[in-house]
């Protein structure tokens, strides 16, 4: 697992969007926007266990991800990584401090939540 530079880190820790690459059955790629955080060195996402993108890296756990800087999207964060654990426990919690984080005062989506967490293995950062 690789620890991400500090300017890196920084637009994961911020309010910016990703786009979440994973391998779809066929091995075709799949992108999804997704709000984002960062716990030590793992990124975490939150999604409904009923698209896509979960039911793709429960069945391949490679994931590419890119964070734009919300206010330069030409500052942005390219890693690779591959999942180290998918769980519903506190996701429903976890996606309502998400929202929070993004502007919002709650999520109102779907509910069938599951926290996805990514161990970075490379990254490389642009304009920072």
């Amino acid at each position: 697992m690789a620890t991400l530079p500090p300017g890196q880190r920084k637009l994961f820790e911020e309010p910016n969007l990703a786009a979440v690459s994973t391998l779809g059955a066929d091995g075709g790629p799949h992108v999804t926007m997704a709000w984002v955080d960062i716990e030590g060195d793992e990124l975490v996402f939150n999604s409904a266990e009923h698209r896509g993108w979960p039911k793709n890296l429960r069945n391949d756990p490679r994931v590419a991800v890119c964070v734009f800087d919300r206010n330069n999207w030409v500052r942005n964060v390219a890693v690779t990584g591959r999942v180290t654990s998918m769980s519903t426990d506190g996701a429903w919690d976890h996606i309502q401090q998400l929202a929070r984080k993004y502007g919002e005062s709650e999520y109102k989506g779907a509910t069938d939540r599951v926290i996805i967490r990514v161990a970075v293995e490379s990254s490389f950062g642009y304009s920072l």
